[in-house]
């Protein structure tokens, strides 16, 4: 009997989860971009960064504003792979969050090849469905 109740216990937390998961999920247009205005693919920058995110048909909006077609930056550093796309997005070294609405950052790095790639989130911190995600580019520090 208590190995049947915790069974049924488990399984409802994790159907729970999955259904938490799909509610936060918010659709992107199509046609959205992200894209960096600045630095440029290739370029060679000094180890104080300075990275402009574009974005093209969706808005900015802060982190726990749930307004359609819109969402916040996040700035993924050296990063092999996306992270689990159907969860908030972690915050460490490589995933810096944007949460506030920010368009820009100064950051710094060590010297040497280094890539970034911008990954749009949701109000909760979720990529959205139809991921909104640019191109990585390579930089050099010098």
């Amino acid at each position: 009997m208590k190995k049947n109740v915790l069974a049924l216990s488990i399984a409802l937390v994790v159907s729970s989860l999955n259904v938490f998961a799909d509610n936060i999920v918010s659709p992107s247009p199509a046609d959205a971009e992200v894209y960096f205005i600045q630095p440029s693919d290739g370029q060679t920058v000094q180890k104080s960064v300075k990275v402009i995110f574009g974005l093209k048909n969706m808005g900015v909006a802060p982190a726990g504003a749930d307004i359609e077609n819109t969402g916040h930056h996040h700035l993924l550093i050296d990063t092999e792979v996306l992270p689990d796309l159907s969860m908030p997005l972690p915050a460490n070294d490589r995933i810096k969050h944007f949460g506030g609405g920010q368009t820009e950052t100064e950051i710094i790095l060590s010297p040497g090849e280094h890539t970034l790639q911008l990954l749009l989130g949701n109000y909760a911190h979720v990529p959205h469905d139809k991921p909104v995600v640019s191109k990585k580019i390579t930089i050099i520090v010098e």
